[in-house]
């Protein structure tokens, strides 16, 4: 009888099944509208507030055991989200997340335990060099996520473009990603390299890694 109610409880997203199909057949999606336009500006304003602050640091390389600072390697600054002290725009961030998490789970049992997220801001000339998103003390993490949190004009020539390397019939391709407002992209955290272009304005995100045990 429960696994009856948990069937009709469950409905299909679209939205969430392209990512799955996605992820199955590319590595990576690439998605419009996870976020609605107003709830990219509440973000977008939290996470300049909270730079005006003072609050952001120095990203580091390495996880948080082995942290060490390299600004010939990456130059963003970033501010680690608690999902116990959240305001609203973040409230509805993770609430959104989680739905999706739980959905992920259901579907395909991808055995998601775990989430750590952060604001990312790039200033100008900024950039993160070429690298992939596990470490040899920690290989938690299953996939990277990022939603852009940039100005409504953001335009191609601004930088900052996230490139993907994968590889196609044993040859590597780079795909290029604009960072346009709003827009999410999810890979795989151990298996695609990639790296953030120098920018020429201010590049804002939300920046983060689901994981496993």
């Amino acid at each position: 009888m429960q696994e009856i109610f948990e069937q009709l409880e469950f409905v299909e997203n679209p939205m969430y099944e392209r990512i799955i199909s996605d992820l199955m057949e590319q590595q990576y999606s690439i998605v419009e509208g996870f976020f609605s336009a107003d709830e990219v500006i509440a973000l977008r304003n939290s996470l300049l507030e909270k730079y005006e602050e003072d609050a952001f640091k120095k990203a580091a390389i390495g996880n948080r055991v082995n942290e060490i600072i390299e600004k010939s390697v990456r130059g963003d600054f970033i501010l680690w989200l608690n999902e116990l002290e959240v305001n609203a725009a973040e409230k509805t961030f993770f609430k959104r997340l989680n739905n999706m998490i739980s959905y992920l789970n259901k579907t395909c049992f991808m055995g998601i335990l775990f989430k750590e997220f952060h604001y990312a801001l790039y200033p100008k000339g900024t950039f993160y060099k070429r690298h992939l998103d596990t470490f040899q003390n920690d290989d938690r993490r299953k996939l990277s996520m990022v939603c852009y949190l940039n100005e409504e004009n953001w335009q191609p020539e601004y930088g900052g473009e996230l490139v993907l390397y994968l590889n196609e019939y044993g040859k590597e391709v780079a795909k290029t990603i604009y960072p346009f407002p709003g827009r999410m992209v999810i890979f795989e955290s151990q298996i695609l390299e990639h790296e953030v272009k120098p920018v020429e304005q201010k590049r804002m995100s939300i920046t983060g890694w689901l994981k496993t045990r």
